[in-house]
């Protein structure tokens, strides 16, 4: 069977230039103007796929999908958002959107985000399907039951890649940054000898360190010269609000204790806790490191980038007080920070 894509945006020349697009990959597509005339089409036909704009009259892209994962939990959604939405296209994200793409739209981009939805929307099918009869195919199916798991893994890795670059994007001086904290902090786990599960578990944490900056204002992360005290105590709430995000989650359990203790010091003078040594979790003081290594070789608006070879000095000073002197020690001795 075709599969069937319903594109929702207010402007006319995008739903045209979309649905151009997808019908010459072979799919068969409906447009609607607005989320009320989306819905009324969901309603009576299936689709495989929606693609929506977040910014729309009568019923926006967030509300619309609430709405149809309300009605088909499973339900592929991706929602293009313009760059000051992308609060909105992280709760889009939280609410079960599979991707969000930012307007220009690259049409490249969104036949490749299409794909892959439609390829896990096939794999999750399978699977469910492979449930009704595990018992007897148990044997038979093993081999393509772990493949499929290791997929829908890397897809669930992806989302949370997708939602920490927009964490990053709302400060345009750190981007990549999650990804530069989580590279580094798997090097140094790996020398540290971590097991799978907990390299696992570590990099999603570190991907999402920093997920509280969601609920930061942007003119005190942008801002262009340095902090004074209050806002400097305003943004030390990053930690709390990233656990108050993910708490309700299960599945982020054993990675909050990263996100609420980065920003501890091993001498005790750190925050939100104050905790010191090894009462800080490991994987918390090993993120540490590479946080500070990448915010002092990142240019900022107050202060320009600094040399690498003053910021190794400064973590060699700071080993003991701010960092814990093993992780330290690795990273410097194993050139962690040449990614």
């Amino acid at each position: 069977m075709e599969d069937r894509i319903l594109i929702v945006d207010d402007e006319e020349a995008i739903c045209r230039l979309f649905a151009e697009r997808l019908a010459q990959e072979g799919y068969i597509c409906v447009t609607a103007r607005n989320g009320r005339e989306a819905l009324r089409w969901f309603l009576k036909d299936p689709f495989s796929l929606m693609i929506a704009d977040i910014r729309m009259p009568e019923m926006d892209g967030v509300e619309l999908l609430k709405r149809v994962k309300a009605t088909d939990p499973k339900m592929m959604v991706i929602v293009i958002t313009a760059h000051p939405d992308i609060d909105l296209a992280v709760e889009a994200m939280r609410l079960g959107a599979y991707d969000f793409i930012i307007k220009p739209v690259d049409l490249d981009l969104l036949s490749l985000s299409v794909t892959r939805a439609l390829e896990k929307k096939r794999l999750e099918e399978e699977i469910s399907a492979y449930r009704l009869h595990l018992e007897r195919l148990v044997e038979e199916r093993t081999a393509k039951l772990q493949e499929a798991y290791r997929i829908l893994k890397k897809a669930h890795l992806d989302s949370v890649k997708v939602l920490a670059e927009a964490i990053d994007a709302k400060d345009p001086y750190t981007r990549g940054h999650s990804d530069r904290v989580t590279r580094m902090s798997l090097k140094i786990a790996f020398q540290l000898g971590f097991t799978e599960d907990r390299l696992e578990s570590l990099e999603y944490g570190a991907l999402l360190h920093d997920i509280g900056k969601i609920g930061i204002r942007d003119e005190v992360l942008q801002k262009p010269t340095t902090l004074d005290s209050d806002e400097y105590q305003y943004i030390q709430e990053h930690p709390l609000i990233g656990v108050r995000i993910l708490e309700g989650l299960d599945f982020f359990k054993d990675k909050i204790p990263v996100i609420r203790h980065h920003h501890e010091h091993f001498d005790g003078s750190g925050y939100p806790d104050g905790l010191a040594g090894e009462a800080i979790p490991l994987e918390a003081r090993i993120v540490a490191v590479p946080d500070a290594f990448d915010a002092m070789t990142s240019s900022r608006p107050h202060r320009g980038m600094m040399p690498l070879q003053d910021v190794l000095t400064e973590l060699e000073r700071w080993k003991g007080i701010q960092f814990d002197p093993n992780v330290v020690e690795i990273f410097l001795h194993e050139k962690i920070y040449k990614l």
